[in-house]
């Protein structure tokens, strides 16, 4: 996979566990927080932490969202409408879509295998791309399985053989491998994009973790700001430690883990958050979380 580098090593010490964004807020500048698992899980917002950003764009600075949604922005500003997160709680907004829009425009014209459900081939719109298959597609480009609510990577498994054969690399618009949808994990396009590699093909990838879409959103802070970056005041907030946590790790970024996203069944009990179990997931993943919340409260 390209565009990750890690800059430095760390020591590998405990998350401080938070009960609120408060308790943080004199010490950042700028928010670039996870939307999808942090602010809303795909069928309703979250309340609690759409009033904290909010609270923290009122009272401290920008709040730059930062998704792995594989579309543009502007049908993903309907998405929040729609689900009720008020537009006071963030600043802009910057998607894997965006990011992965120049990898697609460097290989118009051109024919592509676009895998993914309908509603997000609006990540083509405006480029040169003609539509093709497996057997005569230039390249792939996913966004996710066709039908995310029953497909399964392995289902695409024999065609993905016969294109790594044919020397093709796949472009993947959203990196995460899994996502909650409601109180379901459903499959994403890195989860494709992670098959296409154990076949021996090459994967490409824009959002988080790699460095593309961390680029365009410091950008805008900086836009927001009127000033450069700071990057000591900056914190990412997240709950996906291969995409949340790891994209800040390899940028010496701050990160407040969200333990109650897609690792919520490990990570959070009856009595809070499970510092232990929280410690050996990042210590089995080489990672290190700044701070650790239940849920994204102020």
């Amino acid at each position: 996979m390209s565009f990750l580098v890690f800059r430095g090593s760390q020591s590998m010490t405990s998350p401080t566990p938070i009960q609120g964004l408060s308790e943080l807020a004199g010490r950042y500048d700028v928010l670039l927080c996870d939307v999808w698992g942090v602010i809303h899980n795909g069928r309703e917002s979250f309340p609690e932490a759409c009033a904290a950003l909010a609270r923290f764009r009122a009272e401290v600075g920008p709040v730059i969202l930062i998704s792995n949604a594989p579309r543009p922005h502007p049908p993903v500003v309907e998405q929040l409408d729609a689900l009720g997160v008020p537009r006071v709680a963030w600043t802009t907004l910057v998607t894997s879509g965006d990011a992965t829009r120049p990898l697609l425009a460097a290989r118009a014209p051109g024919r592509v295998w676009a895998i993914g459900p309908e509603h997000q081939s609006v990540l083509y719109g405006g480029l040169d791309l003609s539509m093709g298959g497996p057997e005569d597609a230039d390249f792939i480009s996913v966004t996710g399985p066709y039908d995310d609510e029953n497909d399964e990577p392995g289902d695409y498994r024999d065609r993905f053989i016969s294109c790594v054969g044919r020397g093709l690399d796949l472009i993947c618009a959203n990196p995460d491998i899994v996502v909650q949808r409601g109180d379901r994990l459903i499959y994403c396009g890195g989860a494709l994009a992670q098959l296409y590699e154990s076949l021996g093909g090459r994967a490409i990838m824009a959002g988080k973790p790699y460095a593309p879409i961390y680029e365009m959103a410091l950008k805008q802070a900086e836009a927001e700001l009127g000033r450069p970056i700071d990057a000591a005041r900056v914190l990412c907030v997240g709950d996906g430690l291969p995409t949340d946590v790891r994209g800040a790790n390899a940028r010496g970024l701050d990160i407040l883990f969200v333990a109650n996203g897609i690792h919520g069944a490990e990570t959070v009990g009856s009595d809070g958050l499970d510092m232990e179990v929280i410690d050996d997931l990042l210590r089995q993943e080489g990672l290190q979380a700044t701070w650790a919340i239940p849920d994204m409260a102020w």
